[in-house]
């Protein structure tokens, strides 16, 4: 009987369960998709009964394969989805709205009051975020003031707030555990991530009452059990991350320096900093990286909103590819872009411009152009917009040596080749690209003393290819001017 870690992957357009080994590989995976909703533009919701529904039918899947394969659970992991917010009734564990998604803009307006009364650089230096509908405080205070009822709830302690994995792990405990990790915590803009703790002063900027918090835990930490019912054993919870951290910590990035972009729904850059929160000048994040055994390490990251969801709105939006592999054909069949470029800025846009009333844009295009043009359009998209990071992180006097990539997008060798060549760096793939997933088992596998150290678990990072630029200089300052004018056409007056 072999020991495994279950591995629960709560996304913005799926849920997945993961079986890993003690060393890292993938022995399971059991995958459903979700539906988007958009009732107003740039609002986005989900059902919060369909995130609990997929999750639970996949967790209920890998775990008969876990019974079938004769498999001991370890512990469970849970990484998710940030900034996405639910609020629910704590006695049924009913959501009283949908879920309010990262990506949703609607309290825009809502940010730019607070700005005209309040120095947001006092709220970056507590929180190291910014004023922006993007964090979850303005979705908390939203629901709270229009569900009816929701703040005399609220003020009677029968309401808890909570990003999703707070959500899950309240359900999947029976009610009996209302918490939250530091990576997540540190997402809402109500969390100082120096003192460690809930900010008084920011729930009141944003009239988020206490009473809605959960408690703030350790990354590798006792999370409570699974409730009987569910699968018929009390598993234990053991260790919880917010995505992008996830996959930090399953990239191995330990040291300060070390790098990682995810490439799923959106991309998000990472760097590990160590002991010292670092401030930016060029309006990226400072955010805790992970917390264990107490000892908080700090990130810088830079967050672009559509990275992978440009590709399906190839797919589901305008339908000129029927599955996301084609775009790697579809662009390597093109000797350029000939000029066209896409903005995918269907939510705003994210670091380093944080602009939330951009809307995308298509450029260049004339009779030639062709779905492969735009397919190409979408995928190069994602590499400009991490180059923008890149040169932020340069202003701010970092400068990466190399990069580890992940997520569903680093499938595509092309695209990849593309990043090394616009990064002017060497860009690593690892042979495990679901770290989200690998990084909370990580975290649980710890918990559970499976790993002795950190160290331990970056014994089982493994690099599968490595992609070295060979692009002219004059070629990459091409590309990227075309891509800056495009940018600056999308950005709001």
């Amino acid at each position: 009987m072999s020991t495994v870690i279950l591995s629960i992957d709560q996304g913005t357009t799926s849920s997945r369960t993961l079986v890993f080994s003690v060393s890292g590989d993938i022995l399971y995976t059991a995958q459903q998709e979700f539906p988007q909703i958009y009732p107003q533009d740039g609002w986005v919701e989900h059902d919060p009964e369909a995130i609990w529904k997929t999750v639970l039918a996949t967790l209920k899947d890998a775990y008969d394969f876990t019974i079938k394969s004769n498999h001991k659970i370890a512990a469970i992991g849970i990484t998710n989805q940030r900034e996405t917010t639910l609020i629910w009734d704590r006695a049924t564990g009913k959501p009283i709205y949908n879920a309010i998604v990262w990506q949703d803009r609607r309290t825009a307006d809502i940010c730019r009051n607070l700005k005209s009364r309040y120095d947001e650089e006092i709220l970056s230096a507590k929180t190291g975020l910014l004023l922006d509908p993007y964090f979850s405080a303005t979705k908390a205070a939203w629901i709270l003031d229009h569900v009816s009822g929701a703040r005399a709830q609220a003020d009677n302690g029968d309401l808890a707030f909570g990003t999703v994995d707070s959500f899950l792990i309240y359900r999947l405990t029976g009610g009996k555990v209302h918490a939250t990790d530091v990576t997540n915590a540190s997402r809402t803009n109500l969390f100082n991530i120096h003192t460690q703790d809930w900010d008084q002063d920011l729930l009141d900027l944003f009239s988020v009452p206490a009473s809605i918090l959960p408690d703030v835990r350790d990354c590798a930490a006792d999370y409570g059990h699974l409730d009987q019912d569910i699968l018929g054993e009390a598993i234990p919870i053991l260790g919880v991350a917010g995505d992008q951290q996830a996959a930090a910590i399953g990239q191995a990035c330990f040291n300060p320096g070390d790098i990682k972009s995810t490439y799923g729904t959106g991309c998000f850059v990472i760097l590990n900093t160590g002991e010292n929160c670092l401030t930016s000048k060029n309006r990226l994040l400072s955010t805790v990286c992970y917390r264990i055994n107490g000892k908080t390490t700090y990130a810088l990251e830079g967050s672009i909103f559509i990275a992978g969801a440009a590709v399906q709105w190839l797919r589901d939006g305008i339908g000129i590819i029927k599955d996301a592999k084609e775009t790697e054909a579809m662009a390597a069949a093109l000797d350029s872009n000939n000029s066209v470029y896409l903005v995918p800025a269907f939510t705003g846009l994210g670091a380093p411009h944080w602009d939330p009333d951009a809307r995308g844009g298509l450029f260049g295009i004339t009779r030639d152009t062709t779905p492969d043009h735009i397919a190409r359009a979408a995928v190069e998209s994602v590499v400009y917009q991490t180059h923008d990071l890149f040169a932020a992180m340069a202003e701010d006097g970092v400068e990466p040596m190399s990069l580890r990539v992940d997520g569903g997008m680093v499938n595509n060798s092309w695209m990849v080749q593309f990043l090394s060549d616009v990064l002017n760096i060497p860009v690593e793939r690892p042979k495990v690209l679901e770290t989200t997933a690998l990084g909370a088992a990580y975290l649980a596998g710890l918990q559970a003393g499976l790993y002795s150290s950190l160290e331990d678990v970056r014994t089982n990072w493994q690099n599968e290819r490595s992609f070295k630029p060979h692009m002219a200089a004059e070629k990459r300052t091409q590309l990227l001017t075309g891509w800056n004018k495009a940018v600056g056409r999308v950005l709001s007056p």
